[in-house]
């Protein structure tokens, strides 16, 4: 079949849209089988020779090129060519490196029959939008049953009229060429396996660094989700943790370090550790954060991370926090009304240069705190501030356990596997009780002026307390000796105004007394011949855990805890 005056447009080629001017020129002679000689794009003026080889500046082609048949060339190209026509795309050629890949094709079959690779991999239908639209159409890296990937791209043509079944009689057919992509697709996949391979590792490391099993205080109800991002995303730093600080109170944790990858969770599972670290000196928040600053710092001056830590003490009825740059907590109190504790907050961690404070939000019983990180809110195409408004709206109306309000909340936000983010959420509820429940968590306080008189009114207060809570008779005199023993440290070593507390909940009796001064007591190991320093360690001895800590307003606070039998 000759194509003679048939143009085809063939991938990556460029067709020249400006019209040139119609004028003869005449061709150079060329042997039998030689490239035809090239001419000129422009007339030369009359008299003026010219250049070596024909050529004139300015772009030039070769001289008979649209007389070149189209066939000899697209049967000696690398590429797979393969000419359809008609409506049901009947074959019309295919040159040898389509024979090659496929094995001969039948001319005059349709393509349905006859090129059964291209109904394989669904290019029958793109061969109908092709004849329909007069537009090329390309799909990329399509694998074939013999293992090899080919880029094809479909284009329209028109060729000579003709009754045959080689010879189209509306004129209309599309040009099928194939380049083999094997290599390309093959490396594409490597490294698709590649990132998939250091994803699962970084995910893998990520949730091996989180807590497996959240504490579960004795005041709070907590519940935690984390979620990676989509395949599509590198893992992020997204942390949180809850730590029991004994006395009755707990520490919260939660944090985003920026960056992706393995290096994120890896500088993640160190901040986590540091917290965790800081929190058993049981120091303010806003000091926590001041310390981690400057590991951060440490750790890799180029990465920075926000992060919140939050004190909850039942006694008080408040969540004291302090924040470096990161999203505020939300409080949904009793009464359903929700409170953003805004301030105080300062920059991330790893920043330096900074003094943290710390603030304070009430959590009373009946109320519900919501800790997260950016990727919950956080949208690209809506200012965070509304992202931080759709969450209060979701919390507002849900209701259930925590962990019921996380997945509500996560449902609510529009958080799906395919997430371009990491998200982490940390839902802790001081529950309201009531009845039976409340019996088991009471209260009772005496102050202390101090004063000869201070150690027996301790002891009286604590016997009949600890008698009306109905212990038993030995845990009713090792608590009256540690209040006792407490009492005495602090009338030696403190300062008015002293406070003994007693509280109980449903796995423990705390004591804890309170004084203005701010000197921390320490355990250490008295002579035979020391009149003081056996106050500590017998309280150490007696009781399951204690413990020591500076009190906001200056002063400090000594506790000792008993576990209650199951």
């Amino acid at each position: 079949m000759n194509f003679t005056r048939w143009s085809a447009r063939l991938p990556g080629t460029q067709r020249r849209a400006a019209a040139r001017t119609e004028q003869a020129v005449a061709t150079a002679p060329r042997g039998d089988g030689s490239v035809p000689a090239a001419r000129a794009e422009r007339p030369t003026e009359a008299g003026e020779p010219l250049p070596p080889g024909g050529a004139v500046g300015g772009p030039t082609r070769s001289d008979g090129i649209d007389e070149l048949p189209v066939r000899e060339v697209l049967d000696r190209i690398p590429a797979l060519v393969a000419l359809v026509h008609g409506t049901d795309h009947r074959i019309a050629y295919v040159n040898d490196a389509y024979v090659a890949a496929f094995g001969p094709r039948p001319v005059g079959e349709p393509a349905r029959e006859g090129l059964p690779e291209l109904a394989e991999l669904g290019l029958v239908s793109l061969l109908d939008q092709v004849l329909r639209s007069s537009r090329p159409r390309t799909v990329k890296s399509r694998k074939a049953a013999s293992g090899r990937s080919y880029t094809f791209t479909c284009t329209p043509v028109t060729l000579p009229l003709g009754g045959s079944a080689a010879g189209p009689e509306d004129g209309s057919g599309v040009l099928v060429f194939a380049a083999d992509v094997t290599d390309h697709a093959e490396a594409a996949e490597r490294l698709r396996a590649s990132e998939r391979a250091q994803r699962e590792t970084a995910v893998t490391l990520q949730k091996s660094l989180l807590p497996q099993e959240l504490e579960q205080p004795d005041d709070l109800r907590i519940a935690a989700t984390y979620q990676p991002g989509g395949t599509e995303a590198a893992v992020g730093g997204d942390w949180y943790d809850v730590i029991t600080l004994g006395g009755g109170r707990t520490a919260l944790v939660i944090g985003d370090v920026m960056g992706r990858g393995v290096r994120a969770a890896a500088v993640m599972g160190q901040l986590r550790t540091a917290v965790r670290a800081y929190a058993r000196l049981d120091l303010p928040p806003h000091e926590v954060l001041q310390l981690l600053d400057g590991l951060a710092t440490e750790i890799d001056p180029s990465q920075i991370a926000t992060c919140v830590y939050a004190v909850h003490d039942p006694n008080e009825g408040s969540l004291v926090y302090a924040s470096a740059g990161h999203l505020p907590i939300l409080v949904r109190d009793e009464h359903g009304t929700i409170h953003r504790a805004e301030e105080p907050t300062g920059p991330p961690l790893g920043t330096g240069g900074w003094l943290h404070t710390s603030g304070s939000v009430p959590l009373g019983p009946g109320s519900t705190a919501v800790l997260y990180t950016d990727g919950l809110v956080e949208r690209r195409s809506e200012d965070i501030d509304e992202g931080v408004a759709s969450l209060e709206r979701a919390l507002a109306g849900a209701t259930g356990t925590p962990q019921v309000v996380c997945d509500r909340l996560i449902r609510a936000l529009g958080v799906t596997a395919d997430h371009d983010d990491d998200v982490a959420v940390l839902v802790l509820q001081h529950p309201a009780r009531a009845g039976g429940d409340a019996e088991l968590f009471r209260n009772a306080a005496l102050e202390l002026l101090g004063g000869v008189e201070a150690a027996p009114r301790a002891r009286a207060f604590a016997t009949g307390v600890l008698a009306s809570w109905r212990f038993s008779p030995e845990l009713h005199d090792l608590g009256v000796l540690a209040a006792s023993e407490l009492v005495a440290n602090s009338l030696q070593h403190g300062t008015p105004p002293m406070r003994l507390r007693l509280r109980r909940t449903d796995r423990r009796l705390i004591i804890e007394v309170t004084d203005g001064d701010d000197h921390l007591p320490r355990r250490r190991h008295a002579e035979p011949a020391d009149e003081a320093g056996r106050g500590i360690a017998i309280v150490a001895t007696i009781a399951s855990n204690w413990g020591s800590r500076r009190t906001p307003g200056g002063g400090k606070a000594v506790w000792c805890e008993f576990a209650l039998p199951k």
